[in-house]
């Protein structure tokens, strides 16, 4: 505001001065002789101003024409000008539109617009480092790898450009399936750019992929370095990757080291199921029975697991089934309610030949959280009673269709596994399996449907009527036909081997419900 009024008062004091200096010459008179040679020329004071005006006007215009002259000599002759100058401001505004619009395009998805504007602006731009990447997402955009290719590896002979150009490369190469390659490029890509986060997470996965737990332990602390993990994950993660290091270790024999990773990733995360029961079993080599089961009661009251029973039956392998079961109290009083803790005290029970407090053990689970464990444990109990067969029938026939329980189930993909593993089989996720309920296979149904004749026929082949009692022949006849009854032993015995392949928790423990069962009808 200021600065305006002052160039306004400035202008209004400079006309001022010019019309009082041309009224002063005015009213002054007199003339002016200017001579040249013969001639002399006279003139009034304010011709001799205007005069004078145009020689200095024509000096300046003669002066710049003059410049203007030599440069475009010098612009001929090659050196910088203004000319020159002008020609390349034009041409980078050229390239910069080109630039522009070929990013447009690239982002509308039109890959030989954007290929067609890259190649203009590297025309009239000349920088690789601006133009080569648009080249190279263009030319990916259209299915030509190998110009894409082409173009990544000349941004690496530039140091500014060369992690993008390793990237790039890496990218194409994970497309491939070539792993072996891309982890070699994941490493480098690390090497130019330790803190950068997709790098970290593509050699990550790259090395738990490859089982190169060491490697991926490293990639882990440098990620915590980076402050992209948090801390509690970073935790769990190492936890996982000592454990699958434990297991590989142990695998290759070196058992003292193998106990040390153990031991080291049930300290990082003690609630981790496979970890407690890898440590508890490291711990029994050292006869230290206490911390055994102290790691598995810790594990236990976070998550009961038929891995950590199992675990803990064999502190003491050679008890009997009484002694077991008054032995594993203080462990089911952890989470008396849990299902795992339910099911389990009722198969110690089955061991033991108690099924009156199998029964009490498994409680309403059976209505309530129906699964193949529990009605197969329901059938060995009715057995174990002395129940009818219709009734042993019924739990067996809704056995067949139940779901199989929780089982170790990838929360990514939802595979299901046998066992648990670091890395999931089928996404690759890595510490993604959680003990979940599985989803059901589509072929159980059928499965189902095939085999409950089998089931029914076993069960009424040993329903054998009494001598004394009159056979009274049915209007048609049903499942008690000769010729249906005759494979009926052998279905039984697929149907336990199939409760026993869903069901490998219980092995060790309680075993099949139908030798337990036979075992205490023999003992009644």
């Amino acid at each position: 505001m200021i600065w305006s009024l002052f160039k306004i008062v400035l202008f209004v004091v400079l006309v001022a001065a010019v019309t009082y200096g041309a009224g002063y010459v005015i009213e002054a008179g007199g003339e002016v002789r200017i001579a040249l040679g013969a001639m002399e020329f006279s003139l009034t004071p304010l011709a001799a101003m205007v005069v004078l005006v145009l020689i200095l006007l024509a000096g300046w215009l003669l002066f710049r024409i003059s410049g203007l002259l030599v440069a475009t000599f010098r612009f001929l002759n090659g050196d910088e000008t203004a000319i020159s100058r002008y020609f390349d401001r034009n041409r980078e505004r050229r390239g910069f539109e080109a630039l522009a619009d070929g990013l447009m395009a690239l982002a509308s998805g039109e890959g030989k617009v954007a290929m067609a504007k890259a190649a203009r602006a590297e025309k009239y731009l000349g920088r690789p480092d601006l133009t080569l990447l648009l080249s190279a997402q263009a030319a990916e955009m259209n299915g030509e790898t190998q110009a894409a290719q082409a173009h990544y590896k000349k941004l690496l002979g530039d140091d500014r450009t060369r992690f993008v150009g390793v990237q790039g490369i890496l990218k194409q190469k994970l497309a491939e399936g070539d792993t072996d390659t891309a982890l070699k490029l994941a490493e480098k890509a690390f090497a130019l750019r330790p803190r950068h986060e997709g790098t970290l997470d593509t050699l990550f996965g790259l090395q738990s992929e490859k089982a190169d737990w060491k490697g991926a332990r490293e990639t882990l602390a440098a990620k915590l370095k980076a402050k992209v993990l948090p801390r509690d994950v970073h935790t769990r993660r190492d936890a996982v990757l000592a454990l699958a290091e434990a297991r590989e270790k142990l695998e290759a024999g070196e058992i003292e080291n193998g106990k040390v990773a153990a031991l080291q990733a049930n300290r990082l995360s003690p609630d981790l199921i496979p970890a407690a029961v890898l440590a508890a079993e490291m711990y029994g080599l050292d006869s230290s029975y206490r911390n055994a089961a102290k790691v598995i009661r810790k594990a236990w009251s976070v998550q009961p697991h038929p891995d950590l029973a199992a675990a803990f039956a064999e502190i003491s392998p050679d008890e009997t089934p009484e002694a077991r079961l008054a032995r594993f109290q203080p462990l089911l009083k952890l989470k008396p309610e849990d299902a795992e803790s339910r099911l389990l005290a009722a198969e110690l029970a089955i061991a033991a030949g108690d099924f009156g407090a199998a029964r009490d053990g498994i409680g309403n689970l059976a209505e309530t959280d129906p699964t193949i464990r529990s009605l197969t444990v329901m059938a060995a109990i009715e057995r174990g009673e002395g129940a009818p067969d219709n009734v042993v029938r019924g739990w067996l026939a809704r056995a067949l269709s139940a779901p199989r329980g929780n089982q170790w189930t990838c929360t990514k993909c939802r595979h299901v596994h046998s066992t648990w593993v670091p890395v999931c089989e089928n996404c690759a996720g890595f510490d993604t399996l959680s003990w979940l309920p599985a989803p059901a296979p589509a072929e159980n149904a059928q499965a189902a449907a095939a085999m409950l004749p089998l089931i029914v026929g076993a069960l009424t082949e040993q329903k054998a009527p009494e001598p004394e009692e009159p056979v009274v022949p049915e209007p048609e006849p049903e499942v008690e036909d000769v010729p249906e009854a005759e494979p009926a032993k052998p279905a039984r015995k697929d149907f336990a081997g199939r409760m026993a392949e869903t069901s490998d928790d219980m092995d060790g423990i309680v075993g099949d419900p139908y030798v337990i069962a036979d075992h205490a009808v023999k003992q009644t």
